[in-house]
């Protein structure tokens, strides 16, 4: 258990059904999925977190997957105060209805996020998904929530497509962008500069280091110490179950060292944020 409490901006609650993934027989990878509110907590407890951002678990090409977690988390939130919620929205056309659904749970109590991935379809800049994105980031805005969005390399998660959404909305709503660009050409391209850019030009951009590669939290933090901006804008995440906890912690703990830049990390980003 660490020895000091510690926040967690972004694992995930749910199970999900065996999927073929990439034409092999179906499989269920996320084998520390938590299917209760009880369990979540559990782990919680085990791992010295004493406030989390839960996330309904996603992954399967089911929307109908991750838009039903939403109750779930929400039942978490209820149960225990450590809990914060995202709930799963998506700006896809088809999908209207069911984010509806979940806007009108904005007020609920918990609730400190809406989280999107493009990995189920449709893109920031896809003309079909703006009336969606407006009305997300709007319903963000009212309701002073953080918009969660997952990044990864290529394809519509890329930071180049996700810096639209950044251009578009983050003047005036938060918008954490997920495991630090997910990937080595993410990794240059926000630590190289996109990151540091955006915070001085006084957007209201966030970052994770979950699934980051070894040198990245490093050289994150030697570029904060560098320019003098960022502490403020990165925080610890386990994405558990599809993350290491331990793994993370220990990462960029070593990156940060024990001292103010590893306390905005791993707890006072996370109060300022999503508290």
């Amino acid at each position: 258990m660490p020895t000091k409490p510690l926040a967690d901006a972004h694992r995930h609650l749910g199970l999900l059904p065996a999927y073929p993934f990439y034409g092999g027989p179906p499989i269920s990878a996320d084998l520390a999925a938590r299917a209760t509110p009880a369990e979540l907590l559990a782990d919680l407890d085990v791992e010295g977190v004493e406030r989390a951002l839960v996330l309904p678990n996603y992954g399967v090409p089911d929307p109908e997957v991750a838009f039903r977690g939403n109750e779930l988390v929400l039942d978490a939130a209820q149960q225990d105060d450590r809990v914060r919620v995202g709930l799963w929205v998506s700006p896809l056309p088809r999908d209207a209805e069911r984010t509806a659904q979940a806007l009108a749970l904005a007020g609920e109590q918990g609730v400190r996020a809406l989280k999107m991935s493009f990995l189920l379809g449709g893109s920031a800049t896809d003309p079909e998904c703006k009336p969606l994105l407006d009305t997300i980031f709007s319903t963000a805005r009212e309701h002073g929530l953080v918009v969660h969005v997952h990044t990864s390399p290529g394809g519509a998660s890329d930071v180049d497509e996700i810096g639209a959404l950044v251009d578009a909305y983050a003047d005036d709503v938060a918008l954490h962008l997920v495991h630090l660009g997910g990937g080595m050409s993410g990794h240059m391209k926000l630590i190289g500069g996109r990151f540091f850019d955006w915070v001085a030009a006084g957007k209201r951009v966030y970052t994770d280091t979950s699934w980051a590669i070894g040198f990245a939290p490093r050289w994150l933090c030697a570029e904060i110490e560098r320019r003098g901006v960022g502490h403020d804008r990165v925080l610890y995440a386990s994405d558990e179950p599809w993350g290491d906890a331990a793994g993370e912690q220990a990462r960029l703990a070593a990156a940060a060292g024990d001292g103010e830049l590893a306390d905005h990390f791993f707890r006072r980003n996370f109060s300022a944020l999503y508290d």
